[in-house]
């Protein structure tokens, strides 16, 4: 085997356990970004409900008195 074979074989291999460790630590990451917003959900979703169910009243509030305005009573 000639020597540049030989560079060649090797620069591959470390090309190749190079871009599996990036995959690696790409999936670790997307895994730790998944548990987090899942977590975030947990938390912000009882908060989003509640300012839904509020928006909702005002909803209805202002379209009770907007009613009440075109029957001629406030």
């Amino acid at each position: 085997m000639s020597a540049w074979l030989v560079v060649w074989i090797v620069l591959g291999a470390v090309s190749t356990l190079a871009l599996l460790a990036f995959v690696l630590a790409l999936g670790r990451h997307v895994l730790i970004v998944g548990r987090t917003a899942r977590r975030f959900q947990a938390e912000v979703s009882p908060i989003a409900e509640e300012i839904a169910r509020g928006g909702a009243r005002a909803s209805e509030r202002a379209d009770r008195l907007g009613r009440g305005r075109r029957t001629g009573r406030s």
